[in-house]
């Protein structure tokens, strides 16, 4: 079921799928809105999970409700969404830009999560660059070659063209320029490492693949995670490395 944002009651606009006892909030990356998961849906346990794909701010169905586009604001609107939904506490998943977001909701509100999955992400400490490497990042925005090269970084240039076509018709379906480039700046520039480090109980796990750009990929991840949480499992295809 499709849910526009309602701004006069701060709730981002969502896809329901499912009904279960299970709640599952899912957050989507920073290139795409909640039309990357839908081709999953034929593959999740319906009947047992009640799944939230929500829009950011700025995105898909949230493309009318704009804001600071800061983590704090992203995380503060997950229990508006949730508390509308009847969700007392749930399951988060974050991917790449808004695993940063479910951490920050994590150093908020440790006890309303069950589990948090965090899916290639960027760390609570963000990802520092200097002015070339923002502007780099900056012009997959509004140049398509420069989304087409982010594309294949992601995917360790394995896929075709035709994959690359149908990300770039995600990227142009789901975010705008003034909020892609607010979350820019947010995960460029925002640090809360030293929050969660202390107030993240939740058990974690956090996805990382071998073919992934080099800040997502296995040694990269244990680095930034590992001291941060209780109970991590890192995944890489066969192997896997527990802290």
């Amino acid at each position: 079921m499709l849910s526009p944002a309602n701004i006069d009651l701060m709730i981002l606009g969502h896809y329901k799928y499912g009904g279960g006892s299970v709640p599952v909030l899912v957050l989507h990356e920073w290139l795409a809105a909640h039309h990357n998961h839908l081709p999953m849906l034929s593959y999740v346990y319906a009947g047992r999970f009640t799944y939230l794909f929500a829009n950011l701010r700025g995105y898909g169905l949230s493309g009318n409700f704009l804001g600071d586009f800061s983590a704090a604001e992203a995380a503060a609107d997950v229990p508006c969404l949730t508390n509308a939904s009847g969700f007392e506490s749930f399951c988060l998943v974050g991917h790449s830009m808004s695993g940063m977001i479910a951490q920050r909701f994590a150093a908020d509100a440790p006890d309303r999560m069950n589990r948090l999955l965090l899916i290639s992400p960027i760390p609570a400490s963000g990802f520092k660059t200097d002015e070339a490497g923002f502007r780099s990042m900056a012009a997959i925005v509004e140049n398509q070659a420069a989304a087409a090269a982010a594309v294949g970084a992601r995917t360790g240039y394995r896929y075709g063209s035709a994959w690359v076509a149908r990300k770039l018709n995600l990227i142009a379906a789901g975010g705008q320029s003034e909020p892609m480039m607010g979350y820019l700046r947010m995960f460029t520039g925002t640090d809360f490492a030293d929050e969660v480090a202390w107030r993240a109980q939740t058990p974690v796990c956090v996805l990382v693949d071998e073919h992934d750009m080099e800040a997502y990929r296995e040694a990269t991840t244990v680095k930034n995670f590992g001291p941060f949480f209780l109970t991590c499992l890192f995944r890489s295809r066969e192997k896997r490395v527990t802290t």
